[in-house]
């Protein structure tokens, strides 16, 4: 095996370039992974754009692929096994872990997976990444090396992390049958909070301004789609009986759209903000929340205590053709391509959803 690798490597501020690199060495406990697939992440490209992590580093978490060696006292994982890997796992014993309030937990925020140059940043865009012990675990205990059966292409296990996120937000919801659900953002994360949705029985409407995106979300049985350019407000109240909708998800970072899903939603109802996560300022009404008895929430990142419900749902879908999220996929770039596949993935076209490098 050769000593370089191909990477997509952030060097500044909207600035990130095809380079080879040396492939990280492992130690104890740890495994080298050869990727096969890894998608591009919201968060991934906030952080490219704004420049709030310092360079050089190697971004990329939503991946799988063939474990390409092993440290010494690893269990339970060998050469050859096909692994996902998720780049954040809690501690299990602090303050926040036994609130079940994992992401805020400080060993969480570690990344445990890298490509080996400068701070551990995930590593998913090259060719292969080292990942930590605590991320590999005893073997015994689950942690956040999992196996992928034979079945399941690599391009649906690598959704297992961005399904967790949804999934987690989804739970706190703790939907019923009868609520009917706002889901504002068409990507391919709110295409996945729309279809989670839409399994615990409720009616869920998805709104976005592209025809093209709402054709995908019709391939998951999402058959209210609601044109974003239109009003939404009027929407989702006219699907209501005047109510508004009992819970509006915003997918998309955009403040001004916290508004419209306040207004949304019915009094009593629940405005959850699922790709807010930039600081700011956004205006709400005060009065909406306390005399009308709305709850402004948020989730972020995924959770342990459902790790294995998301992985099984990735894999059953898959099987069953229900959450076949191979065909989210709109775009696959090689490394070479680095700076195409995150300008396109910053840009959204109407054609485009998830893009992934395949290295």
């Amino acid at each position: 095996m050769s000593s370089t690798m191909q990477a997509a490597v952030y060097r500044a501020p909207d600035d990130v370039r095809t380079e080879t690199i040396a492939i990280p060495e492992i130690g104890p406990g740890e495994v080298l992974v050869r990727i096969d697939t890894c998608g591009i992440c919201g968060t991934d490209l906030k952080k490219i754009h704004t420049g709030s992590h310092s360079a050089p580093r190697v971004f990329g978490h939503e991946m799988a692929g063939t474990i390409a060696a092993v440290g010494e006292g690893v269990h339970g994982f060998s050469i050859g096994d096909r692994v996902m890997a998720f780049h954040h796992i809690p501690c299990g014993q602090c303050f926040y872990c036994r609130k079940q309030t994992f992401a805020q937990c400080e060993r969480y925020k570690l990344v445990g997976t890298t490509a080996g140059l400068g701070e551990a940043a995930g590593g998913g865009f090259a060719q292969y990444i080292r990942v930590m012990d605590w991320i590999v675990g005893d073997g015994v205990t689950p942690a956040g090396l999992i196996r992928i059966p034979d079945d399941i292409p690599f391009e649906q296990a690598a959704f297992i992390e961005p399904v967790n996120t949804c999934f987690k937000a989804i739970r706190l919801l703790n939907l019923e049958p009868d609520d009917t659900v706002l889901v504002i953002g068409q990507g391919s994360i709110g295409i996945l909070l729309a279809a989670l949705a839409r399994q615990t029985g409720a009616t869920v409407l998805t709104s976005d301004m592209y025809a093209e995106r709402h054709a995908i979300a019709a391939k998951f049985g999402l058959d209210h789609p609601l044109d974003a350019r239109g009003d939404v407000v009027a929407a989702a109240k006219a699907a209501t009986e005047g109510r508004g909708a009992d819970v509006a998800l915003v997918a998309v970072g955009a403040d001004a759209l916290i508004a419209t899903a306040m207004q949304a939603i019915r009094p009593g109802g629940r405005v959850m903000l699922f790709a807010s996560t930039q600081h700011g300022t956004a205006p709400f009404d005060p009065a909406a929340v306390c005399m009308d008895e709305k709850t402004l929430m948020g989730s972020y990142s995924a959770s342990v205590a459902i790790q294995q419900e998301g992985i099984d749902l990735v894999f059953e879908g898959y099987r069953s053709g229900k959450l076949d999220l191979t065909q989210l996929i709109s775009h696959r770039f090689s490394l070479n391509d680095a700076a195409a596949a995150i300008h396109l993935a910053s840009n959204p076209q109407p054609d485009s959803m998830k893009i992934v490098f395949k290295p």
